[in-house]
């Protein structure tokens, strides 16, 4: 796994250890977000935030964005008091600051718009701050808009259609992400399941009438549609998947990439996570980079719908998988530069 630059250090406050991986600047600064997660070791923490910077160079150039891949990760021993996770977010923020712009950080698994104002104390390289600070705080709406972009895409070459209602849906994590992507859905008519490995998320679920399994009983539910929206590393080479389409925002959904051979031979489709989980870094660096109104940015997210479509017609035209095909586009778009990115809806378009 090539990777730019790698800096690992130990706060000089909290002495916690945090890593900002940068895996590429081809196409611009590398933006990713800041994980906070208590792992087993620190090695195991290098190993994600590599994996996960890997992800995000893909991510922004599929998604067509002028920015690079990169990733950040507070390595965690045990969850801090709000005393400590200040001073470990202030140490985080002298390392985002030490890279000079080369890394751009913003929230991800255990962070949030506060956690992003508080490094802002100590780094002007921070997206999505509260709203009534000048971002566009989460972005957990516009990530559902993006799953439901490359849902659709995904359920007209697996279904013939589009259309949700009477489908049955299964969401493997009920966060933000997840709770956005279950109120769409049963808007649509869909009939949705839902898991997750906190309680008191399952008790919100049900509240909103929602059904709902634990977590070891998801993935081998018959449905229609399976949207992996909590950990990554979901599926290995003998995980059980009992629905044709799969497609969602977890980040590293895969063990390894051969799975997604392993998928097709068994006629599920697979669309890769990094082009279905986009949304949220389109409609922020639209917002926040390129001044876009709210508007346009979502009009924006919702052309991962054609960019889905253009993936799934070259798999079944080349034989092929998703996969490998959104890696082509991406490569294209690295080397080339021969693709640049969706004008937003107020630029002007030149002609072919």
């Amino acid at each position: 796994m090539s990777v730019q630059e790698l800096v690992v250090r130990r706060g000089r406050r909290s002495g916690v250890t945090t890593m900002v991986a940068v895996h590429s600047r081809t196409r611009g600064p590398a933006v990713g977000g800041c994980r906070f997660k208590v792992y087993p070791a620190v090695i195991d923490a290098i190993d994600d935030v590599l994996r996960l910077s890997a992800a995000m160079t893909r991510k922004c150039a599929v998604a067509g964005l002028d920015f690079g891949g990169g990733k950040s990760v507070v390595a965690l021993d045990t969850v801090p008091t709000p005393a400590q996770r200040r001073d470990i977010l202030l140490d985080h923020a002298d390392l985002i600051a030490s890279l000079d712009g080369a890394y751009l950080a913003g929230p991800d698994v255990g962070t949030g718009p506060d956690d992003m104002l508080v490094l802002r104390e100590g780094t002007p390289h921070v997206f999505c701050l509260p709203e009534e600070h000048g971002g566009t705080g989460s972005s957990s709406e516009p990530t559902a808009v993006g799953v439901l972009a490359a849902l659709r895409a995904g359920a007209k070459a697996v279904f013939g259609d589009d259309g949700m209602k009477g489908r049955r849906v299964v969401i493997s994590g009920y966060g933000s992400v997840g709770a956005h992507l279950a109120a769409d859905l049963v808007r649509q008519g869909a009939e949705v399941i839902v898991s997750d490995v906190d309680e008191r998320r399952l008790t919100a679920a049900e509240e909103r009438g929602l059904s709902w399994v634990r977590p070891a009983q998801v993935l081998g539910i018959e449905a229609d549609v399976l949207i992996p929206a909590a950990v990554g590393g979901v599926f290995g080479p003998a995980t059980e998947v009992e629905a044709p389409l799969v497609v969602g925002p977890a980040n590293n959904q895969l063990t390894e990439d051969a799975v997604a051979d392993d998928l097709a031979a068994r006629g599920i489709v697979w669309i890769p996570d990094f082009v279905a989980g986009a949304g949220g870094v389109v409609y922020t660096l639209g917002r926040e980079a390129e001044n876009l109104t709210h508007t346009e940015a979502i009009a924006r997210v919702e052309t991962l719908e054609a960019t889905t479509r253009r993936i799934l017609d070259a798999a079944s035209a080349n034989g092929t998988t998703p996969l490998a095909e959104a890696d082509a586009l991406a490569e294209a778009r690295l080397t080339s530069g021969a693709e640049p990115r969706t004008p937003s809806p107020r630029e002007p378009r030149t002609a072919a």
